[in-house]
């Protein structure tokens, strides 16, 4: 295929990169950040985490540079954003390990609800340790396990050719 033939990605986009060791495939990341649907690898899933870091440094930014209600609204506009597409990646990602995007719940909203708990209650380590383990399992199962190698049941592989190696 010709360089001019190729299809072009819309919005912004990392293009392919080859060299030693290194193949990079094109990231839309519109849909990377803000679709619900297909599959996304380690890689992408830790991409979209360094976008988030960005942004909150940006966020934070903003609350000593707008002034008053101006800040808020932005910072509130840009945290819901961040939010929703938290939660599309987390869904993607769960995806590229065949489970469902329910279990987001047990990962996001579990931690809270426990700790929250602890604190109306006379012995709250055990309810505590029970948060901080749901949170291990989240953060592991989301940025650090790989997902099913082919095609499962939310689509084929992120990883090109990884079936047949």
């Amino acid at each position: 295929m010709s360089r001019l033939a190729r299809p072009r990605a819309r919005g912004l986009a990392f293009r392919r990169i080859n060299g030693p060791g290194l193949v990079m495939n094109t990231i839309d990341l519109a849909s990377l950040l803000f679709t619900f649907d297909g599959r996304i690898n380690r890689a992408k899933y830790w991409i979209a985490f360094a976008i988030y870091c960005g942004v909150m440094l940006i966020a934070v930014g903003l609350i000593f540079a707008l002034p008053g209600m101006i800040g808020i609204i932005m910072i509130g506009i840009i945290y819901i954003a961040a939010i929703v597409s938290g939660i599309a990646v987390g869904i993607k990602r769960l995806h590229d390990c065949d489970k469902s995007g329910w279990w987001l719940l047990l990962f996001y909203v579990a931690p809270g609800i426990l700790s929250t708990a602890a604190t109306n209650m006379d012995a709250p380590m055990i309810v505590n340790l029970a948060s901080l383990a749901v949170s291990i399992w989240g953060i592991v199962q989301l940025g650090f396990l790989r997902g099913t190698i082919g095609a499962n049941r939310f689509g084929p592989d992120p990883i090109p050719g990884a079936a047949t190696a």
